[in-house]
């Protein structure tokens, strides 16, 4: 079974024009199961986008590894997926193109990735919104798009980088509950970097909650809530002690 493992990560850029290097990360070992889906969350600067890229291949460990499937990630192998805050469309091509261009990148055979991507504007409700182009569609369509053009690389893992916040509230709640669905159909392992609180007990199995830089992991709180989860679990008490238990968290690294 696919999992993704980093054992004692550290991270220092070294910066242009002499000035001081900056450690990101400090120590960070982390398991993810297949089919889990695990939140980050932390102060800003805390390097939880830099962990992220690592797994993504995108970045490489000053100390330490990251593995998957017990093989050193060493740059992207079309095992990971990515989606950014920023939709990152292409603007010329239509919705069902720019799910396609993964498969079509990976040379598939055109009735193979067809499918998949008809399967997958389908799971995503944009079936009817094929041929549009990018700058047709609401933002909340948009991230729904790039969310299934990662899906479409059938990734073994699906990494988040605060996919929802630049959103407006009542879209960003959509569209939890739209991935939550979307990832108990798909059941592909899901690590998710996100500032609220709400939204990552919400999606997760876990959450995990960085120290400010260098970021080291402070704690891990499991989320034991039925599935699928609704929105009006927000107002249920076992909800509301987690809110608490990772803003007491949190607000102790900012204040720090």
């Amino acid at each position: 079974m696919p999992s993704v493992n980093a054992s004692n990560i550290s991270k220092i850029f070294n910066e242009e024009n002499n000035s001081e290097p900056i450690q990101a990360l400090t120590d960070v070992s982390l398991h993810i199961d297949d089919n889990e889906f695990v939140s980050i969350i932390g102060p800003s600067g805390c390097g939880k986008s830099t962990f992220l890229m690592m797994i993504a291949g995108l970045e490489t460990p000053t100390k330490g590894k990251v593995t998957l499937d017990g093989e050193v990630i060493d740059g992207p192998n079309g095992s990971q997926s990515i989606v950014f805050q920023e939709y990152l469309l292409f603007p010329w091509k239509t919705v069902k193109q720019n799910i396609e261009f993964g498969p079509v990148l990976k040379h598939e055979s055109r009735s193979s990735f067809r499918h998949t991507c008809e399967s997958l504007m389908e799971l995503v409700g944009l079936t009817e919104f094929a041929n549009h182009y990018p700058h047709e569609l609401s933002g909340g369509m948009k991230q729904r798009v790039a969310i299934a053009r990662a899906l479409a690389c059938k990734p073994k893992v699906l990494l988040m980088d605060e996919p929802f916040g630049s959103l407006d509230a009542l879209t960003r709640e959509m569209l939890q509950t739209e991935l939550q669905n979307i990832w108990l159909k798909t059941r592909c392992m899901v690590l998710f970097v996100t500032h609220s609180i709400s939204e990552a007990i919400f999606l997760a199995d876990r959450v995990v909650v960085m120290s400010k830089r260098p970021g080291s992991i402070k704690k891990i709180v499991p989320i034991d809530l039925e599935r699928p989860r609704t929105r009006d679990m927000h107002t249920g008490a076992a909800f509301k002690e987690y809110e608490q238990i990772l803003k007491e968290a949190v607000w102790e690294e900012v204040t720090a």
